[in-house]
């Protein structure tokens, strides 16, 4: 009986320094390390360029939306009054560059003919007249001062003809070269400003650029909107990826094109597979503080985006994903 109770001590005895013997080498043995990321997606600001009153959202949040899609209209009066100003603009600046280029009318350099004809007429008549005053002026019928008046009548008929002959001439060789440019070109820019509006105009009624979820809806109907302000803010899910902060010291384990495998505990703890994209160029400080020896230095993290090799159903931004190593 001793001998049993000797032998049931020893191995009483051993067992509890195994068991001591293993709990301070597993408390020795290096642990795991977990990285903990996020996931982030694409995310798509959707406004407008120009300022106005909400008229309509036509979105909710949670709506998948598609490129293209109709997403929110602005009522803005102010806009159609400058596009009805700069329409008639243009009207008038067209009509201008066709009249110049057509030329007067036919009545007109009719009228511009007649007025010629006529003016040449009385300076034809002033010149026989000239003539015969200046022959009485020689036999000394008339006075030098009679004579010298219906001088100046023949030159002033002259002038007059002169004149109207520019004049007829001028209607019927029409504007200039650069009268015609000049025109066009007021008709041109007349066009660029109802362009410009017509811009504006179709900018109130805003679609989106990009296929994704309705994640915030800002502004409401009613609502005044500043020129740029996000009304509506949507996620591509699908350009999902996860945000980690490595430390410097196994940065090496996560460059750019390595995959590792992490959980989402929210999808159920599986593991997926996730390929490196990006590698921030330049690391902040870590929170903790490494040390070798009597040495010690500030750790730096640097940020890492890694994406799904392989698309991850029930995928949502913010979800944790873990990383052991």
């Amino acid at each position: 009986m001793r001998l049993i109770g000797s032998s049931f001590i020893i191995i009483f005895l051993a067992a509890v320094v195994g068991w001591l013997s293993y709990t301070f080498w597993h408390a020795y043995q290096p642990k795991p390390m977990r990285l903990q990321g996020q996931i982030e997606a694409q995310q798509y600001n959707i406004g407008s360029k120009v300022p106005g009153r909400i008229d309509e959202v036509l979105v909710r949040k949670g709506d998948q939306v598609t490129t293209g899609q109709l997403i929110f209209t602005i009522l803005s009066p102010e806009i159609e009054a400058k596009l009805s100003q700069a329409q008639a603009g243009q009207d008038a600046a067209e009509a201008l560059a066709e009249e110049v280029n057509i030329g007067a009318r036919s009545q007109q350099i009719q009228a511009a003919r007649d007025q010629w004809l006529q003016a040449k007429a009385a300076a034809d008549l002033m010149e026989k007249t000239y003539v015969r005053i200046n022959t009485l002026y020689r036999e000394g019928v008339v006075a030098e001062q009679q004579r010298d008046e219906v001088h100046t009548k023949l030159q002033a008929s002259r002038y007059s003809s002169n004149a109207a002959l520019q004049m007829y001439q001028l209607a019927e060789e029409g504007a200039r070269d650069e009268t015609k440019k000049a025109a066009e070109g007021k008709a041109r820019m007349a066009a660029g400003a109802v362009a410009e509006v017509e811009v504006y105009a179709a900018d109130t009624k805003v679609a989106s650029w990009h296929d994704g979820e309705v994640a915030q809806v800002l502004l409401h109907s009613g609502e005044l909107a500043p020129q740029g302000f996000p009304v509506v803010t949507i996620i591509d899910m699908k350009d999902a990826y996860a945000v980690f902060h490595v430390r410097e010291d196994i940065l090496s384990d996560f460059q750019k094109g390595h995959e590792f495998d992490a959980t989402i505990p929210a999808l159920g703890g599986d593991k997926y597979r996730f390929r490196v994209s990006h590698v921030a160029v330049l690391g902040d400080f870590a929170t903790w503080r490494a040390t070798n020896g009597d040495k010690g230095f500030d750790m730096r993290s640097f940020e890492v985006e890694a994406r799904p090799v392989q698309p991850v159903h029930g995928l949502r931004a913010g979800m944790s994903v873990l990383v052991t190593r």
